[in-house]
């Protein structure tokens, strides 16, 4: 009678299927909508460059067939947006409804394992693809007239990873560029060594990872450019990979750390307008003019903490449990990419295509 009974109600649940689904659209589940308007195929191209072995290097056909580019991609994609680990996406795809059907995965399908998405990011890392994705899905932006407009806001969020436990010398040895000698005979306590972050002081308090810096155009809240370093680079020093032609609007908003005559006489030979905070000096502090100034760059300049303020909170936290600056970068270059695309659908809602 159990056997029975289990069977029946197993049964049911698949029926039900559906009406479970339109349940979740009565909800409004953003991944529908994520997923209608990215042109994920799109991508295919260069995933499976990286992804896919010649056919003059497979040693053979037999075994298991690799994972669909694209539905790895989406998986990524999915760890990004809601901040999970391998093991969690691995679980949460099995458990949630919403992920099987936002992949293309029925209840009898695979799904991917921790491992298999452990290798296919480190596939992307390693090959330094992220960025090329990222461009990619920019130039969608573009053609969907999303264009880059009102200028740029130019800043930098520290991302936190796990401490490194070093002792004095062995930190100073780090930063010198070389390896204690004492980890050369234990590979084990060296693979989980991060011996590219670094520490950094902001309000007062010390914190250990990387930097993500960002050019944010002001119309639309899209990040349009990206760089990561350790957490220990001046602001200032991303600032040659994050300026970019093609913004409508001249302006470039930016906090006092970027400040400098340096910084002033870049801007002026691109022809690009400086709205950038003025900062007191020991001695000399800031007229009420400037203070007012200040203020109001303040009123563009904040559209950039909305954009940090949703991957730290939206979207889980911007924490990063990589080793080495490689990793960190897909890491973070998918949480910038993975922004987008949730950004694309808030858009779309705020603007509707015309019919």
């Amino acid at each position: 009678m159990f056997d029975k009974r289990s069977k029946t109600m197993a049964q049911m649940s698949f029926f039900d299927l559906s009406d479970r689904y339109a349940s979740l659209d009565a909800k409004r589940d953003p991944l529908v909508e994520i997923d209608a308007m990215v042109p994920w195929e799109e991508f295919r191209p260069t995933l499976e460059r990286v992804w896919r072995k010649r056919e003059t290097e497979r040693k053979s056909r037999a075994g298991r067939k690799p994972m669909n580019a694209v539905l790895m991609f989406k998986t990524l994609v999915l760890s990004a947006l809601y901040h999970l680990s391998d093991d969690q996406i691995e679980y949460q795809v099995r458990d949630r409804l919403s992920f099987m059907r936002f992949l293309g995965l029925g209840l009898e399908d695979r799904v991917p394992d921790a491992k298999t998405v452990w290798l296919y990011r480190e596939g992307l890392a390693q090959a330094g693809k992220v960025e090329e994705l990222f461009s990619q899905f920019d130039g969608f932006l573009a053609q969907q007239g999303n264009i880059a407009r009102g200028g740029q806001i130019l800043d930098a969020s520290i991302v936190a990873v796990p401490c490194n436990h070093n002792t004095r010398a062995e930190n100073k040895e780090i930063k010198n560029g070389e390896k204690p000698e004492d980890w050369e005979d234990k590979p084990a306590k060296r693979s989980q060594k991060d011996t590219d972050a670094r520490w950094t002081k902001k309000h007062g308090k010390s914190h250990y990872g990387y930097k993500n810096h960002v050019n944010v155009d002001r119309r639309h809240k899209l990040i349009r450019r990206w760089h990561v370093s350790d957490a220990a680079q001046h602001d200032s020093q991303a600032v040659d990979h994050l300026l970019m032609g093609g913004n409508t609007g001249s302006g470039v908003w930016a906090d006092a750390a970027y400040r400098s005559e340096g910084m002033e006489a870049k801007l002026r030979a691109r022809k690009l307008k400086s709205h950038i905070h003025r900062k007191g000096r020991r001695g000399k502090p800031l007229t009420a003019q400037a203070k007012g100034s200040n203020r109001t760059k303040s009123t563009a300049r904040v559209r950039v903490e909305h954009v940090f303020g949703a991957q730290a909170n939206d979207m889980g936290s911007t924490l990063v449990r990589t080793i080495g600056l490689v990793r960190a970068r897909a890491k973070i270059g998918m949480k910038n990419l993975a922004y987008n695309m949730r950004r694309l659908t808030q858009l779309r809602r705020l603007r509707p295509c015309p019919a």
